[in-house]
Parts: structure tokens; C-alpha cells; sequence
């Protein structure tokens, strides 16, 4: 049961990260499009790995019955899916390292005391004052979030695939109590009818004995 509960929890994560991703990297995928020219690897390879994942999270998330019921497949879906993102990442790995802000403005001054040789030199202190600023790039903060909401997918599908492996050998044992008990149940049915169809022949053997002696 609390299998069940980190499952949904890890599959909702998993929704989470896979739809600002789609939506990220779709606004790519349009733009090249519309210039009829080929989307670059480490966008298109990323894009279908999360287009397909989302599309696998939803099924398996609402029909709850059959993937307990077909948990050791579920698990050998998402390890698939684990590879999957690890590769898309790997072709990804590029903008790891891409500084997308770019920070200007604050103070500076100009001035003060300043020697050479035998020479002091005061001048008067300048300070300046320029307006703090931030400059985003857009496409690289995009590209930059995409990868790392793939670096959590493949942890979350791989704890959604153990997690299902839990669920699996769960239900295994379950089974097994089932038909244990099922298997004693009915032989303690057999013994039951075999003890009452013994005591009604000896009662039926005695009434007639009774009714030849008399």
C-alpha cells in the first residue's frame, strides 16, 4: 500500500518536470520548422524521450489496476526509460556548462592615492554609481532547464521502476497466501465430507442391524 502512495507521489514528480520540458523544447522545435531547416540532435533526441515518457507516466498513472497487476513490465519500462534520458542528456551535455546571465552595473571608483617611486600622488575619490542590471539569454536558460529536469527524470523513473519491482514481488506473495489458503481450505472441505459421508454410513449399517435383529 505505501509502495503504492511513493509510486503515484514520484509519478506525479514525474509529470511535473516532463511538461515545462515539453513545452520548452517544442518552442525549438517550432522555430526550426518554421525556417524548414533540421532540428539539432540534442534538442529532438530529448524532446521525443520526454514526449514518450509523459505519454507512459499518464497511462500508467491512471490505470492504476493493470499496472499492478503488470508491475515487473512497468519496471523494465522505466529502467528503459532511464537509459533513454541518460542518452538525451549525454547529447545535451553541451549547455552544462554555458553561463546564460550575464550581470552589469554597481559601483566603481576612480581616485584615491597613488605612489611612484618617490612620488605620492592624491587625487580626489570618484564614485560612480550604474544601475544594477540582469540579462538572460532565453534560449539558454530554456535549454539549460530542459537538462536538468532530464538529469531528475532519470532518478524519478528509477525509483518509480524499483518502486514497481516492490510492487511486483507485493503482489507475488499475495498470491501465494491466496492459493495456500485456497489449497486448505478445500482439503479441510474433503476431510469435512469425508468424515460426514463416514458417520452416515455407520448410521445408516447400525439402523439396519437394528432392524434385523428385531
Amino acid at each position: 500500500m505505501l509502495g503504492g502512495l511513493f509510486f503515484i507521489f514520484f509519478r506525479l514528480l514525474e509529470l511535473v518536470t516532463l511538461i515545462p520540458t515539453l513545452g520548452m523544447l517544442a518552442y525549438f522545435v517550432n522555430i526550426y520548422v518554421n525556417a524548414n531547416a533540421l532540428t539539432p540532435n540534442y534538442i529532438l533526441v530529448l524532446f521525443i524521450v520526454s514526449v514518450l515518457a509523459a505519454a507512459w507516466a499518464l497511462v500508467t498513472l491512471f490505470r492504476r489496476k493493470s499496472t499492478r497487476d503488470s508491475a515487473a513490465f512497468v519496471a523494465f519500462i522505466d529502467i528503459c526509460f532511464v537509459g533513454a534520458f541518460i542518452g538525451a542528456v549525454y547529447t545535451l551535455r553541451g549547455i552544462a556548462n554555458a553561463n546564460c546571465v550575464d550581470t552589469s552595473g554597481g559601483l566603481s571608483s576612480s581616485g584615491g592615492v597613488t605612489s611612484s617611486g618617490n612620488t605620492v600622488t592624491v587625487s580626489p575619490l570618484d564614485i560612480n554609481y550604474t544601475p544594477f542590471s540582469i540579462n538572460a539569454s532565453k534560449t539558454c536558460s530554456m535549454l539549460k532547464a530542459s537538462w536538468a529536469f532530464g538529469i531528475m527524470n532519470c532518478i524519478f523513473f528509477f525509483i518509480t521502476a524499483c518502486l514497481a519491482m516492490l510492487m511486483h514481488r507485493h503482489e507475488r506473495k499475495e498470491v501465494v497466501v491466496e492459493k495456500t489458503e485456497y489449497r486448505r481450505r478445500s482439503h479441510e472441505s474433503r476431510r469435512g465430507h469425508g468424515s460426514r459421508s463416514g458417520s452416515h454410513r455407520r448410521s445408516s449399517r447400525d439402523s439396519r442391524r437394528q432392524n434385523y435383529y428385531v
